[in-house]
């Protein structure tokens, strides 16, 4: 990076973190490729950019429930007549063909995405975004309970990977799906609870679209409350003790990440962890401002800046350790804090992709994995900008299961160009990444890019034949395909 653009980049962040305008400055300076890659009719992707698929169509569904209802039942007789699988999506944020089969129907579930509270049970449509859900809940001064760090994803979507948040001793989402109904491969609409369905309830969560499309989902919800920021910066070795001490143990503590500083000048030696805590103030009826698109490019651009640039990481670690003390004394509330969109770290290079990886480490672990992690990823072409770490408790819900005892999550961003070169040296370090975590006694996340080899799937995953046999059991016309199941069946 040209030492003019750093400098202004230094000011611009500074000018933010004091809430002065600093769009226009960035924006002149700033040079970065806007053009997008468009997809083709006829052709779908996915996050990563780097699975243009054609397809013999995308249906959208419809928004009532006796339309989606009479509509998917058509589609299911003519797949299974024509032999046309057929692939659910969503936001389509998965990474490895999740959401697609080569000729093959898409199902675009987003248009279904009713809303109704009752108490504190959510009925939502699965095609609804989370941002839907919290800008409902928020009139009724409700919250999500569990969900990803990200208001960009479907209800569905999350399901079907059994996402997790950020939420204190939670485990993933599925505990707090209380019921949903599912459309299976014949057409019958059953309602999957941890009572009735028993076994079609644990292999959805979890399932990736391929035991039926879920339809209406109930979900547990929490009060909204306001909420006080703290960050705390310490040696990487000590994250355990200040997570017990700021976190676990703290009764107040709501919503805990941390980060792992990844600038070369002090690789993984440091991390912060950041807490947010009950205020026991109560809500406003007033709603504050929403952040202003100029902010929330200026803060996406000084993430940007960290793209192969050793500056730009010291950067933005300086900024966020430093001079994001000023606002720790403000009140936030929960559905502010949960309600941020992807396009804050949206990736505008037409040339390049993020690619997200994700590792489930068990806490006696933790500090000899960040030791190893040292040593797996220096001197990789595979720029690196990223490294949140989130506990998650044990997942007593899916069938596939991630967080089989209590974990950490560490969620790993990589930037990579889209060419063969780097789709070599990605999948080489992904492959070293997974002996790793299965070494560590840990996991991996299975919604991202498919390369992980088949035996080390199992080694990790080692319930994933039976749970192939069962869907089988459940569709043994394989009604319901895409590029994850066909690859690792």
């Amino acid at each position: 990076m040209k030492k003019k653009y750093f400098l202004y980049i230094v000011i611009a962040g500074i000018l933010l973190f004091f809430s002065i305008p600093a769009f226009h400055l960035l924006k002149t300076y700033w040079n970065e490729d806007e053009i997008r890659t468009v997809v083709p009719k006829g052709y779908t992707n996915d996050a990563s950019g780097l699975n243009l698929t054609k397809v013999d169509s995308i249906i959208d569904v419809p928004h009532s429930k006796e339309a989606i209802e009479e509509q998917l039942k058509e589609l299911l007789a003519f797949s299974k007549m024509k032999q046309i699988p057929l692939s659910i999506a969503g936001a389509k944020h998965s990474m490895g063909g999740h959401t697609m089969y080569p000729d093959g129907i898409v199902v675009n579930m987003r248009p279904y995405n009713h809303m109704k509270l009752d108490g504190d049970v959510l009925t939502v449509g699965s095609g609804a975004l989370w941002e839907e859900v919290i800008n409902y809940l928020d009139k009724y001064k409700k919250s999500v309970a569990i969900m990803q760090a990200f208001s960009s994803f479907s209800v569905g979507g999350s399901m079907s990977v059994n996402g997790h948040g950020w939420q204190k001793n939670a485990p993933p989402m599925s505990s707090s799906v209380l019921s949903f109904t599912l459309m299976k491969a014949d057409g019958e609409i059953v309602t999957c609870s941890r009572t009735e369905n028993k076994e079609l309830f644990s292999l959805v969560i979890g399932g990736y679209g391929l035991f039926g499309i879920i339809l209406d989902v109930k979900l547990k919800v929490v009060d909204n409350e306001n909420l006080n920021f703290n960050r705390f910066k310490f040696e990487s070795t000590k994250y355990l003790s200040y997570f017990r001490r700021y976190a676990r143990d703290d009764e107040k503590a709501k919503l805990v990440f941390g980060r792992l500083n990844i600038s070369e000048k002090d690789f993984l030696e440091y991390a912060t962890l950041n807490v947010f805590t009950s205020s026991k103030t109560p809500l406003s009826d007033a709603q504050k401002p929403e952040h202003s698109q100029k902010s929330n490019e200026i803060k996406r651009i000084i993430f940007r800046s960290t793209v192969n640039s050793e500056y730009g990481k010291r950067l933005r670690w300086d900024l966020e350790t430093e001079l994001s003390k000023f606002s720790s004394d403000e009140n936030f509330s929960r559905n502010e804090v949960l309600n941020d969109n992807v396009a804050l770290i949206e990736n505008k290079d037409s040339t390049s992709t993020d690619i997200l990886q994700e590792y489930f480490i068990p806490e006696r672990n933790f500090n000899e994995y960040i030791q190893a992690l040292k040593k797996d990823l220096r001197n990789t072409q595979i720029d690196l900008l990223n490294i949140t770490i989130r506990d998650v408790y044990q997942d007593h819900d899916s069938y596939m299961n991630y967080a089989r005892e209590n974990v950490f999550g560490f969620v790993f961003l990589f930037n990579q160009k889209k060419n063969p070169e780097d789709e070599e040296a990605m999948k080489k370090l992904t492959q070293k990444l997974v002996q790793t975590a299965i070494r560590m006694e840990g996991t991996y996340y299975l919604p991202y890019r498919l390369h992980v080899e088949k035996e080390a799937m199992r080694k990790a995953y080692p319930q994933s034949d039976a749970f192939f046999q069962l869907k089988l059991k459940y569709d043994p016309d394989q009604i319901f395909k895409n590029k994850f199941y066909d690859y690792y069946k």
